[in-house]
């Protein structure tokens, strides 16, 4: 198993426009990305987190290059982001 990341620093007050882009998206990720297995959100009092799970660090790092994670929900995240997002991929040992 292998985890994508994916850390959001977006303003309380943003938050809940955040949230519905997520839910907007997920069932398409999980329908349609190779090798998806979840996807959940992560809500902590300074940031967002979205953890996807996934059957291989390749279709971790496809996905990131995907039009469904380039055009569509980097492109509706983007004007909620008060900073640029923290990407990270792990393996489960």
């Amino acid at each position: 198993m292998t985890y994508l990341q994916i850390t959001l620093k977006i303003a309380e007050a943003n938050r809940g426009a955040a949230a519905g882009i997520y839910q907007k998206y997920k069932a398409p990720f999980l329908a349609t990305v190779a090798g998806a297995r979840s996807k959940e959100l992560l809500v902590r009092e300074a940031d967002l987190q979205v953890l996807h799970g996934f059957d291989s660090r390749e279709s971790a790092e496809a996905y990131l290059r995907s039009e469904l994670f380039t055009a569509d929900v980097v492109a509706s995240l983007k004007p909620l982001l008060d900073a640029a997002p923290d990407v990270r991929i792990y393996q489960v040992a």
